[in-house]
């Protein structure tokens, strides 16, 4: 039983820190994509 109980908590973890990481590589994407809109909106406006 102690055996499962720890694959089982080692599963959960790196389930977790995975999500971590796609979740901010993700965010950091999509600001870098919306700043670059505006920027380019900016350029467009002044235009």
């Amino acid at each position: 039983m102690d055996d499962q109980l720890r694959i089982i908590l080692i599963i959960i973890i790196s389930v977790s820190i995975f999500g971590l990481l796609v979740f901010v590589f993700v965010k950091n994407y999509i600001r870098n994509k919306i700043n670059h809109l505006l920027k380019d909106d900016d350029k467009n406006n002044l235009e």
